[in-house]
């Protein structure tokens, strides 16, 4: 087993939890309620606090915060917190914050994801795996992302909004409604741009998949139909394209509405 490095001008409470090989670098703060997993590094500057628990094996960049208070008016001082997976990398000045009693309480960041600079996760975000989020991506609260999202530069996204599996948005976008799964949107106001094709074939979804869900695009934004009537007619194609179930559910479930 690694041994722990904690640099003699760092703060470490005696009640975190830190396992094997984890590094802490000069003048971070850990605190009482924070647990890091085998071979985390957490470079200088970085303060992490709150009920926060994090993964093994991620990369935290200097000047982070992460696991304070949320900024939300409501919030009492309840012990709320922060989850962040395995496997992540966390650029310069990113802020993550704790969740809220009016959610689930714990804001979460999967595994595998890519974080640039100046990033803001607010209370209560639910963020799957693999994603990428380019530098000044902005999060309000309960904002929910699905694996392989990929935010452009300058995003901003309204609070509760959704952003579907494998979708992406353009540098500058400015988000007020929900984006589905596959689907590329840019702008402000935002508007749909096709489907992310280029992502789905690196990914190694097959041709006629990627048809098939070019196909749904139109049903959703070129048909005419109501928003209900696209999101049944896709639903009776998910039997033959398994890779329509989850954009068919996305349609289904309530929200803010689409980028339409």
């Amino acid at each position: 087993m690694s041994a722990t490095a904690i640099h003699p001008t760092a703060i470490v409470h005696p009640g975190a939890r830190l396992g094997s090989g984890v590094e802490i670098g000069a003048y971070s703060i850990v605190g009482e309620h924070v647990e890091i997993g085998d071979n985390t590094w957490v470079g200088p500057h970085v303060v992490i606090g709150g009920h926060t628990r994090i993964g093994r094996d991620n990369r935290i960049f200097q000047f982070n915060s992460i696991g304070a208070e949320p900024q939300d008016k409501k919030y009492a001082g309840e012990p709320t917190g922060l989850e962040i997976g395995d496997r992540n990398t966390i650029r310069e000045f990113c802020t993550f914050n704790c969740g809220t009693v009016q959610d689930v309480g714990v804001t979460r960041l999967g595994d595998d994801n890519w974080i640039m600079a100046y990033v803001h996760l607010a209370h209560d975000c639910q963020i799957g795996n693999r994603t990428i989020f380019a530098n000044n991506a902005q999060l309000a609260g309960h904002v929910h992302i699905g694996d392989w999202a990929i935010l452009g530069g300058f995003t901003v996204v309204h609070q509760f909004v959704r952003i579907g599996a494998h979708s992406m948005t353009g540098m500058g976008t400015i988000l007020f409604q929900d984006v589905p799964p596959y689907v590329t949107v840019a702008g402000n106001p935002s508007a749909p741009h096709g489907i992310n094709s280029e992502g789905l074939k690196r990914r190694g979804f097959a041709s006629p998949t990627i048809m098939a869900i070019k196909r749904a695009y139109k049903t959703i934004y070129k048909s005419g139909l109501k928003l209900e009537e696209a999101a049944a007619a896709l639903a009776a194609e998910r039997e033959s394209v398994g890779e329509l179930g989850p954009l068919a559910d996305f349609l289904a479930q309530p929200g803010r509405g689409i980028v339409r």
